[in-house]
């Protein structure tokens, strides 16, 4: 028996930009990246009124939309974008998200730009090759090179949008800028430096980019559904160490003021204790389920939240003093929280 292996024809670009030079790559990719220019005016500092900031910023589209950070157009009174060429243009924010760190500009441009093409951050593995793609320091463009270190992290601050860490460096200016894969797609929009290690940055991963695209274009934000809690697992290893009278399930730590969870009566936590190195705030409620559905783990919560949508009654099920109980709240609208868009 003979096996007919037909060669079916590849694009030229599938068969060659993943292993071009990374001259090549660079020059590619770079001409959709640009340099972002933000004066801010800081009213807690009445003797230095006014602040610059810079960052970078990647176009997705030829007709002149910017993706970039939140936190660096965030408050602007003036902002400019300069482009790959060399030409200084005013910009207006589209839309801003503060969840993701995620912003979309507008620049009018009397010609089409160059555009960079979004790639699919759920194929990255650990071990991947990225480029960084940036003005860092307000620098004139540069690259850095490494690897996917880390997928999925989880931040503080950030605790609800998991992040991919990369060791290719990243220095403040960079912030908005690309994180490209060795095709030259952009897998992620490079948003924070770590300040207590050498050689870890972190990008949004552009599928949560993506996810929210068109909210920012026709709504300029994202409306999330908000129960106003914020906690942890507790599994039984826990309870045992803290020999307090808790149950597996997710420990409400903080109940934010005003909150549809603080109307609704629920309680959080009063006591700091550590176990191994892990700080926990006891002494609240315990959430074991919403809408009947058990919750044991951050994602267990985060994932029934997100189902639930604005203005709609939920019930809840949480343990106080050893108790089950049931209480009703109306979901809220997610608001602007005090940890969101740290630098």
């Amino acid at each position: 028996m003979f096996l007919l292996l037909l060669a079916i024809p590849q694009p030229a670009f599938a068969q060659q930009a993943c292993t071009e030079s990374l001259a090549s790559l660079y020059e590619r990719v770079s001409p959709s990246v640009v340099s972002i220019q933000v004066t801010k005016i800081n009213k807690a500092k009445p003797q230095r009124r006014f602040e610059t900031v810079v960052g970078s910023g990647v176009v997705i589209e030829r007709d002149g939309h910017v993706l970039t950070n939140a936190h660096v157009v965030d408050g602007a009174a003036s902002l400019s974008i300069t482009l790959d060429s060399g030409t200084r243009t005013p910009a207006r924010v589209l839309g801003m998200d503060t969840v993701t760190d995620l912003a979309l500009l507008r620049i009018e441009t009397p010609s089409p730009l160059p555009a960079a093409r979004l790639g699919d951050s759920s194929a990255l593995n650990v071990g991947d090759e990225v480029v960084a793609i940036g003005n860092p320091m307000g620098l004139e463009q540069t690259m850095t090179r490494g690897i996917v270190s880390g997928l999925n992290r989880i931040l503080p601050g950030l605790a609800e949008q998991p992040m991919i860490q990369t060791d290719a460096p990243i220095n403040p200016g960079n912030s908005g800028g690309p994180l490209v894969d060795r095709c030259g797609s952009v897998v992620g929009i490079n948003t924070f430096i770590s300040e207590e290690a050498n050689s870890i940055g972190f990008a949004l991963p552009i599928n949560a980019g993506k996810a929210i695209l068109r909210d920012l274009r026709e709504t300029g934000r994202v409306i999330r559904p908000w129960l106003g809690l914020q906690g942890r697992e507790i599994d039984s290893q826990v309870t045992s160490i803290l020999r307090l009278p808790l149950s597996p399930g997710y420990l409400i730590e903080i109940v934010y003021d005003g909150s549809p969870a603080e109307r609704a009566g629920v309680r959080g936590g009063s006591l700091s204790v550590v176990v191994q190195g892990e700080e926990y705030l006891v002494g609240g409620d315990i959430l074991t389920a919403i809408e009947g559905t058990p919750i044991r783990t951050h994602q267990d919560y985060l994932a029934k939240v997100k189902a639930l949508k604005p203005g709609q009654r939920t019930r809840i099920t949480i343990l106080r003093d050893g108790q089950g109980r049931e209480l009703s709240l109306t979901v809220g609208e997610r608001p602007r929280l005090p940890a969101d868009l740290t630098d």
